[in-house]
């Protein structure tokens, strides 16, 4: 019979009081049980007996985070008592930090197991921990194997298996149902068939219950366009439709944890590429509402696919409305790679959300909608230009740009996301990264769960 190695969580103070007659072991180890250390001690016999784990200052997701991975493989439960809120994060945050992306390379070596407390919401993560792995596999996945098609093929999948409804508008369809900017941004990979533009649409739940939609940009490659990015700004862009896969790991934890909402999903999927029909720098297209775009930047596409679906987004007038994009690098710049950026018109909202991002360790950070900021984005010939006349405030023209379409729709959630993790830290490993999903699950579970 396999035994459980049990884990302890010790400050100094009980190292030097609680484990004298393993004084030397440590002493030679070099534990001194500051917070993210651990050490193994070894029985009598020379079998591992326990693990003692420094103290943090406070538990979290991510508190084991980094021992799910670097632990010998043998089984393993928590040797102290922890309330059902923390046991839960410590046990999600060891599984999300067993996350491998094996697509390509399959990795052999086994990973040590968690015995879950009794007061674990099971449950919660697992979904949590498959929608998380859903959005970093999609993001992981590269352009090759992640084109519109494999895109819409995942949101089908999920339909499928949560009895839920998917349509696909493909292609030439896109204009004969008024998706103009969708069509405009992808006709320049109409040929390939896995590249046509698309728009991808997801229903699921009962049509009487409160109404919560999900947009999210599916850009699946962008090269920039004809303003074709450098070669360092293009290494990444796999990764740019990490708005959408965060939308359908997002809808995946609702239907698993059957949230009582009308859940709606859009996504806009196309490649942003180079051809002889690729849309133009000073092109004007006409939006799915009317207004008309000039296009500054052909690099500025993704806020041009999410506006013709924000506008059939907030057409229902939806009790939640959601985006998810990985939309400007001024976001970057202003919070950084490992936050994403809040916009809501909305104060009650988002305040919400960001208690929500602090109470499961998924943190957002709230940038203004300063309307004056708004005048940035005129243009001489059309309504709006799809770039700001100055190379400051980004995230906030952007977010200004978008706000345009969604009709006066309150409220109204935008987030400006890396969906990608630059560097490996404890249960987040370098790679694509839901980033705010688990907030806004919070939120949403909080204001319509039952």
């Amino acid at each position: 019979m396999t035994r459980t190695i049990p884990l302890h969580f010790v400050d100094e103070e009980q190292v030097k009081h609680d484990y004298v007659n393993q004084s030397v072991w440590l002493e030679m180890s070099g534990f001194t049980a500051r917070p993210g250390s651990h050490c193994l001690l070894p029985s009598a016999d020379g079998e591992l007996d326990q693990v003692l784990v420094g103290m943090p200052e406070t538990f979290d997701t991510w508190t084991l985070g980094a021992l799910s991975q670097t632990l010998p493989a043998q089984k393993y439960a928590l040797a102290d008592d922890f309330s059902a809120d923390v046991a839960t994060k410590l046990c999600l945050g060891w599984v999300l930090g067993q996350y491998r992306f094996t697509r390509y390379k399959q990795l052999a070596d086994a990973l040590p197991e968690l015995e879950f407390p009794d007061s674990v919401d099971d449950r919660y993560v697992t979904a949590a921990a498959e929608a998380t792995y859903l959005v970093r596999d999609l993001i992981n996945t590269p352009a090759l194997d992640m084109a519109p098609q494999h895109l819409a093929d995942a949101a089908q999948k999920l339909a499928q298996h949560f009895g839920a409804t998917c349509e696909i508008t493909l292609g030439e369809a896109l204009l004969e149902k008024n998706y103009p900017m969708i069509y405009a941004v992808g006709q320049a990979n109409s040929a390939p068939s896995t590249q046509t533009p698309r728009l991808i649409d997801l229903r699921w739940g009962e049509v009487d219950n409160p109404t919560v939609t999900l947009v999210g940009k599916g850009v699946c490659f962008d090269t920039g366009g004809l303003n074709i990015k450098a070669a360092a700004g293009m290494k990444l862009m796999k990764k740019d439709m990490g708005g959408a896969a965060q939308v359908l790991g997002l809808a995946q934890m609702i239907m698993q944890l059957k949230v009582p909402v009308a859940l709606r999903v859009l996504v806009p999927a196309v490649e942003n590429s180079i051809s002889s029909n690729s849309t133009r720098p000073s092109d004007v297209l006409i939006a799915r509402q009317g207004t008309t775009v000039e296009i500054g930047n052909t690099d500025a596409e993704g806020r041009l696919v999410l506006a013709d679906a924000l506008t059939e987004a907030s057409s229902e007038s939806p009790d939640l409305l959601i985006d998810c994009a990985t939309l400007t690098g001024a976001a970057r710049v202003a919070v950084g790679a490992e936050i994403a950026a809040l916009f809501c018109n909305d104060d009650e909202t988002a305040e919400a959300l960001l208690a929500a991002g602090e109470a499961v360790d998924d943190p957002l950070w709230r940038l203004p909608l300063h309307q004056p900021y708004r005048a940035m984005l005129e243009s001489k010939v059309a309504d709006l230009n799809n770039i700001s006349s100055t190379p400051y405030g980004g995230s906030i023209t952007a977010a200004l740009f978008l706000s345009e379409f969604v009709q006066d729709q309150a409220p109204w959630i935008h987030l400006d996301l890396m969906a990608y993790n630059t560097r490996s830290r404890p249960g987040r490993p370098e790679g694509g990264e839901a980033m705010g999903m688990r907030a806004l699950f919070e939120l949403i579970q909080t204001r319509f769960g039952r």
